[in-house]
C-alpha cells in the first residue's frame, strides 16, 4: 500500500490556526507486511538517525492499529518525503494523516476522512494544516468541543504557488512565545474582517481582493522579525505578480499565489535573489489523501 499526503500552507495571513491549503507536493508512505519492523527514508529527513530510532508515523500507525484491536504486527516501511521538515508546509501534520490513513487501509476500514481528521486532532491542536491534508483544496476550519468543523473550497487550476524555502527553521513553539498573550480591539477586528474577506474571495473567485485579505496583526511580522530576511521575499513577491504573499504555517518558508502565467518568472527572481533558497512552482491540490498504485 501507498498513501499519499499533500503539503499544506496555513494562516494564510490572517487566518491565525484557521484558513489553510494543500499544495500538490507529497511524501508517499509505502507500507508492506514483513517478518521484521524496518523503516527507510529517502528524501526529507534522509539520514537523520532521529527519523529511525523514533519515528513519529511508526508510532501513530501501530497506536491506530491497537485501537482497532488490531495486535503487535511487523511491517516495513519505506517513505519517499518531498516535503521540507520543519519549514511550514506542513510535514508533521502529512505524516499524522498518512500514518491514520494507513493504519485505516490495514484495519479493512472505509476511508473516513472526517474520522482521520478528527483522529488527527489528538496529535495537532491546530485545524489548519491537518485539515486541508485530508481534503485537499482552500479550507476554513474551526475546533469545537474537540471536534473539527469545517468548509471546503476548490482551487481553480489556472493559479500555481511559489513556495521560498530558507535553509533555516523557525521553531512554532518558539516562535508562538513571541506572540502577545492579548490583542488589541483594534487588531481583533483587522484579521476577523481579512480573513473573513478572504474566505469569500475563494469562495467567489474574486481574487483581486487576495492581496488586501492577506495582510495580518496577529503574527506574521513578529515571526518574521526573528528572520528579516523574509520581509524582503514578501515584498519582492508582491511586485512581480503575486496575488497574495504570506508566512507559510509558522515560517520559515514564504506562500506566494500566482496566476499560472505568472509563476515562473516569479520564480526565477526569487531564485536569483535569494541563490541560497530552495524554490519550488507547485500546482495546488484538491484531493487531499490519495491511496496510489505501486
Amino acid at each position: 500500500m501507498i498513501v499519499s499526503i499533500p503539503a499544506t500552507s496555513a494562516n494564510l495571513g490572517p487566518g491565525f490556526d484557521s484558513l489553510g491549503l494543500s499544495l500538490n507536493f507529497r511524501n508517499q508512505f509505502h507500507i508492506t507486511p514483513s517478518k521484521l519492523t524496518s523503516i527507510q527514508i529517502v528524501g526529507e529527513g534522509e539520514g537523520m538517525p532521529k527519523f529511525l530510532i523514533d519515528n513519529m508515523f511508526v508510532k501513530i500507525f501501530k497506536k491506530t492499529l491497537l485501537d482497532f484491536g488490531i495486535l503487535e504486527r511487523e511491517f516495513r516501511f519505506f517513505f519517499s518525503n518531498k516535503i521540507p521538515i520543519s519549514r511550514g508546509m506542513g510535514s508533521s501534520s502529512a505524516v499524522i494523516v498518512g500514518a491514520i490513513s494507513a493504519a485505516y487501509e490495514v484495519a479493512g476500514k472505509k476511508i473516513d476522512r472526517e474520522s482521520i481528521l478528527n483522529a488527527a486532532l489528538n496529535y495537532e491542536s491546530h485545524p489548519d494544516n491537518i485539515t486541508p491534508a485530508v481534503y485537499g483544496g482552500f479550507n476554513v476550519a474551526v475546533v469545537d468541543y474537540k471536534k473539527v468543523y469545517h468548509l471546503k473550497q476548490q482551487i481553480p487550476d489556472m493559479f500555481q504557488a511559489v513556495m521560498v524555502v530558507p535553509n533555516r527553521s523557525i521553531s512554532t513553539k518558539y516562535s508562538r512565545q513571541a506572540l502577545p498573550r492579548k490583542y488589541s480591539v483594534a487588531e481583533s477586528v483587522f484579521n476577523l474582517s481579512r480573513a473573513s474577506l478572504m474566505s469569500l474571495a475563494f469562495a467567489q473567485g474574486k481574487w483581486e481582493f487576495l492581496r488586501l485579505a492577506s495582510k495580518d496583526r496577529f503574527h506574521q511580522d513578529r515571526r518574521m522579525k526573528q528572520f528579516p530576511i523574509l520581509f524582503g521575499v514578501q515584498k519582492i513577491a508582491l511586485e512581480n505578480g503575486a496575488l497574495m504573499s504570506t508566512l507559510s504555517g509558522s515560517g520559515s518558508s514564504f506562500f506566494n499565489m500566482c496566476y499560472r502565467d505568472d509563476a515562473q518568472k516569479l520564480a526565477a527572481i526569487f531564485t536569483k535573489k535569494f541563490s541560497n533558497f530552495r524554490v519550488f512552482v507547485l500546482d495546488f491540490d484538491n484531493d487531499g489523501i490519495v491511496f496510489e498504485q505501486e
